[in-house]
């Protein structure tokens, strides 16, 4: 008797652990502006909301907590899709969450390591993100795609959870994402 209660427990503690991760706004949902401090691109320093000036155009936000390879990689897949496209047709951004968790200066050296050009890197000075996007606290990066002001996919990764695979699923949307048909 011991023996199944201790394998059930077992058990819905493995199937809690695979549960996905939720963070901000689900698919249907508005984004909210929210402004942040640039580190890279031409607006480098200055606070700016780019939810406000993408408007009705695609776009895609990437909040991280920290810093790491695979999320070099993603903003890396963003990038050659943003600079593939006519100026300004679709935007993207990364936002990393708390001003401690890096400086600017930090993050706008890493951006340039990583190789990019098309997609500004900033910080957001709390670390819980933007009020109004609820960004869960066990979500190291959460990714927003989203068109006419409505979130059309939402990705959420807990710590070593973003991969190769993942960063291929979410660049395929990014792809797609305002294409002409």
């Amino acid at each position: 008797m011991f023996r199944s209660c201790l394998i059930l427990i077992v058990a819905c503690g493995f199937a809690a652990a695979k549960d996905p991760c939720v963070s901000g706004p689900q698919v249907g949902q508005r984004p909210g502006p929210y402004s942040f401090l640039v580190a890279s691109g031409p607006e480098r320093g200055q606070p700016t909301c780019y939810v406000c000036e993408t408007a009705e155009k695609p776009g895609v936000i990437v909040f991280s907590r920290d810093l790491s390879a695979p999320l070099a990689k993603l903003l890396a897949q963003c990038d050659a899709t943003v600079a593939a496209r006519p100026k300004g047709e679709l935007r993207a951004w990364m936002t990393v969450l708390g001003e401690k968790t890096v400086t600017i200066d930090a993050l706008g050296q890493w951006a340039k390591d990583a190789g990019l050009k098309s997609v500004p890197t900033g910080v957001f000075d709390d670390p819980v993100g933007p009020p109004t996007y609820k960004l869960a606290e066990d979500a190291e990066v959460t990714v927003l795609l989203f068109v006419d002001r409505k979130v059309v996919s939402n990705f959420a990764f807990r710590p070593g959870e973003l991969d190769d695979k993942a960063v291929e699923r979410i660049a395929d949307e990014v792809g797609k994402l305002g294409a002409k048909k």
